[in-house]
């Protein structure tokens, strides 16, 4: 239903006059099903916010929606929803004239056509970006899950489950990526010509509080390549919500088997997700109570608490970055610091040992005075790298250390040769006087000599 466009860097086709919708879907299972919930936001691509689309669906009389650990909807919150065939319309013209972007497009694009298919309409296949495989061209993440990719772009986002949420998200990572990333189109995308379909009812998912994430959700962003397993993305995302439970962990299992996952596949998933954030924990320095009681319950839950738990420590302070910024330099900053397995804070507190700012940040940001004030470190983006113990602190250049000693060679050099010529001088004059040959040809040997060396060490560029 949705082909990605190829993309390019700058060179392409840029961006200017071109309106995104971002797409984001939720459904009952690993594999392509029902939707039960999708969310659209179209904008500009300088970030002007044109409308928004949401509503619930109900796949189907008496058919299961999902776990709700992994949406939040019950059988309860789809029914009386309007069906996918009843929200279509909807979409499609929201989505005309615009190019569609997702997050893991061919995820979403293969449940979209398995709902069309099941309709047995025909729509014309739409253009799209895939915001998950131009991440990977734009920075280096441990994984790219839209949570972090979000985080290390500096784009805000809400936690929760809506779908609605993420297509929010998705917009901004599209309006970053084609605007300061300097994305562009390697051909004009070519938008279908698409009729104007009947519009049905929508119904909108209710707001709810979310509860701020804490430390499992920043460690989350720090686990390597969870992208890559659809299964490992959906737990990560559980445990980055809240505390995981056995029956939780049950629903997700189900789905895995409903996939037709081998249970040793998923088993060996949830090792080598405990283990990663085992690893996470100690890498940082401190676990503190709090956290090797929610490590104990998560590997319990996942049935692999005999791995063991974290090594305790009681004191220091782990290097906790936060970065400011709209640049090019502060996202990749922001992106470093996630690859390098360091802490990646999204708001000043206490905890923050480093602030590091671009060109962006006015000299009068109160977080600057703040962090200041707290004890942090202030940085500039570009020379952070080499402050966090990434990079090696730069050599200094040779040309600055040899300069002095090159010019005492130079004169010294120069000294020599004129001693020599003065020789020389002295051999002609002498010769031509009658003095004797043999000292004639010892003042001629040290002439030469002296002009020699004096050339040997004034240019040592000329060997």
């Amino acid at each position: 239903m949705i082909e990605s466009l190829p993309l390019r860097g700058a060179g392409g086709h840029p961006a200017r006059n071109v309106e995104f919708t971002a797409l984001e879907i939720r459904t009952t299972g690993l594999r392509p099903g029902a939707v039960v919930e999708l969310a659209a936001v179209r904008v500009r691509a300088d970030g002007t916010v044109i409308g928004e689309l949401s509503t619930l669906v109900d796949p189907g009389p008496g058919v299961p929606p999902g776990p709700a650990v992994v949406h939040g909807l019950t059988r309860g919150d789809v029914d009386g929803a309007p069906s996918f065939g009843a929200v279509l319309g909807s979409l499609l013209n929201f989505c005309r004239g615009s190019v569609v972007v997702v997050h893991d497009l061919p995820h979403t694009s293969a449940f979209l056509g398995h709902e069309v298919a099941r309709l047995g309409a025909r729509v014309p296949v739409l253009p799209g970006v895939d915001t998950l495989a131009a991440a990977r061209m734009a920075v280096r993440l441990p994984n790219y899950r839209l949570a972090t990719v979000a985080h290390a772009l500096g784009v805000t986002t809400r936690p929760g489950q809506p779908a609605l949420s993420g297509a929010r998200t998705v917009a901004q990572l599209a309006v970053s990526l084609f605007g300061r990333h300097g994305f562009t189109f390697a051909a004009p995308p070519v938008l279908p010509e698409l009729p104007r379909f009947a519009a049905g009812p929508l119904r909108p998912r209710a707001d709810a509080t979310v509860a701020e994430p804490g430390w499992m959700a920043e460690a989350v962003e720090r686990v390597t390549s969870m992208d890559t397993d659809p299964y490992l993305d959906l737990l990560a995302g559980v445990v980055a919500d809240r505390h995981v439970s056995r029956e939780e962990v049950s629903a997700l299992a189900a789905l895995a088997a409903e996939a037709s996952w081998p249970v040793e596949r998923v088993r060996a998933v949830h090792e080598q997700f405990v283990a990663a954030l085992r690893e996470i924990a100690e890498r940082d320095g401190v676990v503190t109570d709090a956290e090797a009681r929610e490590l104990r319950q998560v590997a319990t839950a996942l049935g692999v608490a005999e791995t063991g738990s974290p090594r305790p420590v009681a004191s220091g302070k782990p290097t906790r970055v936060l970065v400011l910024g709209t640049s090019v330099a502060a996202d990749q900053l922001r992106a470093r610091v996630l690859a390098e397995g360091v802490q990646l804070a999204k708001k000043l507190t206490a905890s923050v040992t480093h602030l590091a700012a671009d060109a962006t940040v006015p000299a009068n940001e109160p977080r600057l005075t703040r962090a200041a004030e707290l004890g942090a470190e202030l940085l500039d983006v570009r020379t952070a790298p080499v402050a966090l113990g990434f990079e090696p602190p730069p050599a200094r250049p040779a040309t600055a250390t040899a300069a002095p000693e090159r010019r005492a060679r130079v004169v010294g050099g120069r000294v020599l040769m004129g001693v020599g010529l003065v020789l020389m001088f002295i051999v002609v004059v002498a010769m031509f006087g009658g003095s004797s040959l043999a000292a004639g040809i010892f003042l001629a040997v040290l002439g030469v000599g002296a002009l020699l060396g004096g050339w040997w060490i004034a240019e040592p560029a000329a060997r």
